[in-house]
């Protein structure tokens, strides 16, 4: 039997009571670690270098989870930080030993070019036919 679906509600940070928070939602709070860790997806987490999770909830629903974050999203700084902690008061990483345990998955080969596509690349034509390999 499958394990049921669990949603995330969290917020990571860069250091303790850090002035930048930043709080998502996630179908696989671990994966979604390691990725805001490694800064492996562009963007406001990897220009802030948030790498600590201080905060998490779960749910049950993918509903409830888009309501819970969007009232926290809502919220002023100072009931962000009351939130965070009292579940975390000195906020630790939550996560600091994850990548211990988590090694995401490896899925499939690499991404090969159809045959029929490195053939054309190698013929050198580019234009109406490329566009009609990848169509």
């Amino acid at each position: 039997m499958r394990k049921p679906k669990r949603f995330y509600v969290y917020i990571m940070t860069n250091g303790p009571r850090s002035h930048v928070l930043y709080t998502g939602i996630t179908g696989d709070l671990p994966r979604r670690v390691f990725e805001h860790k490694n800064k492996l997806v562009p963007g406001f987490t990897s220009r802030y270098n948030l790498t600590r999770l201080a905060y998490y909830e779960a749910f049950a629903y993918p509903d409830l989870a888009i309501d819970r974050e969007q009232e926290i999203k809502g919220w002023r700084r100072s009931k962000k930080i009351r939130l965070i902690e009292s579940m975390n008061p000195h906020w630790y990483d939550l996560a600091e030993h994850w990548t211990e345990q988590y090694q995401p998955e490896v899925t499939g080969s690499p991404r090969q070019i159809p045959f029929g596509a490195l053939r054309l690349l190698k013929a050198g034509s580019h234009s109406a036919e490329m566009r009609r390999v990848s169509e």
